[in-house]
Formats: C-alpha cells, structure tokens, sequence
C-alpha cells in the first residue's frame, strides 16, 4: 500500500500540513520538527509526489547533480565540467533536465540529497565522489531512492556506479617513470576519505613493490584537498627535506601545478606526471604528461545508468570501468 502523507504525519505527531509545510522547507517550522517529519518521512521511505506521478504514468524527468566543491571551485576544476557535460548530453537526448547543488561539505551533501528527495523534485541523483562510509550513499539507500556514483564506492555491488581503474592507472603512471630509469618516486594525493586516493595510492605501491622497488612513506604526501595550494605545501615539504626524489607522481594535475610551483621557487626540475589531462597541462610551459581519464565519458554512462534503471529498462551490468591514457608531452624533459 502506497505511503500518504497522512501516515507521515501520524507518525510525526503532526498534522499533515505541517508536514507538507517541512516538505517545502518553510521557514516557520522549527528544526526540531524538522527533525522529527524528516525522520518519519525516512523510516516510512515516504517520497513526495510519487502516488500522483505514478498514476499519471510520468515522472519529473529531471535528475538531481551533487557537486562536493564550493561553486568557485567548480568552474575552474574542469573534470566537473566535462563530466556535468557528459551527463547532459545522454539525459538531453533521452528528454531528461538537470538539476545541480555545489557544497562545501558532506553533510551538506545529505541535507541537498534529502530536499530533493522531500520536495519530489527529481527522479534520481547523481553523486561526483564516493568515500568511505560515505554518508550521501547511506542515505540514499536507506531513502531507497534511485542513484548512481561518479567514483568506485564501498561495497559496491548493488550500486550503480561508474569510474577509471584508478589502480591500474596510477599503476601504469609509476611504471612508466620507474622504465625511464627513476627509483625514489614521490606520490602526491588528495584526501584520504575519498575512493580515488585510495585506489591510486593502491596502484603507485603495487607498481613499486613488483619491481622490487622499497617503498619511502616519506615521499607519500597526502594532502587535504585535491589543490594547486595542496600540491605546492607538499612539494615544498619534501624539497625541503633531506629525502631525496627523482620523480613525482600527483594523483591530480591540480596537485602537479602545485608542485611545479615548488620546483620553480627551487629553480629545480623533477620529471612529473599529473591525472585529469585537463586543458592547462598542454597549454603551460613546460607542458605537464598527464593521464586521460575521459571524464565525458564517465557522465554520459552514469547518465545512461541512471536514466534506463528508472526507465525500468535491463541494465545487463551494474558499473562501467571507463578506459584511461597517458598522454605524454614536453619531450624536453625539463619535467
């Protein structure tokens, strides 16, 4: 049997007006019963407007976007640009809208997850991350509300998700630099919560231990943010320090322009490899090799994963691996 919003309200204690009242985030309503409608709303899996849009056979035709960046940030990081383009290009052909929110942290994340989830806004979500205990993942499959990840998620085999083989790019990455003949190999990460650090810094070990290569923790910087500033404390850190290195591997190209800052202010060149390939790395001098990691591709198959499950169409696999590159440039060698 369909939930209504008057067993919502039951619940809660509350009239039903109330209820549509915290639905539509009014002002007037306290936190606190915020709190409880909202909570009664989640153990219910009470989703607004479902009934009327299934009677009328339809739907919102629109997909939620969460973006885990500041909305300066947004637009000068291009991988959320192209992905956000991949998504548009598979929903815009298959009639669907978009609908983003950017936020500056993970439970503000939730909070944009559970407006659009209470207000019947959208038909699905797609997230640009996955961490650990990822608490935007959590929420959605306790809303069980349609979704799909940007990213490899925990425990992720009744999740829809798309992503590179981060492993064995990064694995490709260190590789290629221990053929060219260099041993003290530097790793510069972002935050350690996030998937994708993992799963790269998974890959650079690997590369070293099956080469015989001794691992030096000192040259593995994870720092706090996926940043050019992030790239540049961390390379300033170990240029700083007695530990030697011959080259760096930056698990974002953002990371790597911040260490080539470092560099610069040293007047000392490293041979460095970034990932991202972003439009930059070709266009500075010198230019900066970079892994391809298509992020257009990455949307338009989260989009199409998202998009046919709530068509109700087969989805013969639940993830994508979409295939990286090396693109390598600067023949000088300066870096």
């Amino acid at each position: 049997m369909a939930i209504t919003i008057k067993d919502v309200a039951e619940l809660a204690g509350v009239s039903p007006s109330t209820v549509s009242r915290v639905i539509h985030n009014n002002p007037k309503i306290s936190e606190e019963t915020k709190k409880i409608v909202n909570a009664a709303m989640e153990k219910l899996k009470y989703h607004p407007n479902a009934v009327a849009r299934s009677l009328a056979n339809s739907s919102t035709k629109t997909i939620g976007l969460i973006l885990p960046n500041s909305s300066d940030d947004l637009f000068t990081r291009p991988f959320f640009i192209e992905a956000m383009r991949g998504i548009s290009i598979y929903a815009q052909n298959n009639n669907y809208n978009l609908m983003y929110c950017f936020s500056k942290s993970e439970e503000e994340e939730v909070e944009f997850i559970r407006n659009y989830i209470n207000s019947g806004w959208v038909d699905g979500i797609v997230l640009f991350t996955a961490r650990k205990e990822d608490k935007c993942i959590s929420y959605l499959q306790k809303r069980e509300f349609p979704f799909v990840v940007i990213g490899q998620p925990e425990n992720g085999d009744d999740i829809l998700w798309v992503d590179n083989d981060n492993i064995q790019s990064m694995y490709n990455v260190a590789s290629y630099l221990v053929e060219k003949g260099y041993r003290e190999i530097a790793l510069l990460t972002g935050p350690e919560q996030f998937a994708v650090t993992q799963n790269r810094k998974k890959g650079y070990l690997q590369a070293l231990q099956a080469r015989g290569l001794k691992v030096n923790e000192k040259l593995i910087l994870t720092g706090d943010s996926f940043s050019e500033e992030s790239g540049y404390t961390s390379m300033k850190s170990i240029l700083e320090s007695d530990t030697k290195v011959e080259a760096v591997a930056a698990a974002d190209d953002f990371l790597a322009f911040g260490a080539m800052k470092a560099m610069d202010e040293k007047n000392i060149k490293i041979p460095i490899v970034g990932f991202n390939n972003s439009p930059r790395s070709s266009f500075q001098s010198p230019s900066l090799s970079s892994v391809d990691i298509n992020p257009v591709l990455l949307g338009e198959n989260a989009a199409e994963l998202l998009i046919k499950s709530l068509q109700n169409k087969i989805i013969p696999f639940k993830n994508v691996i979409v295939g990286t590159r090396l693109i390598e440039r600067d023949t000088t060698g300066n870096y």
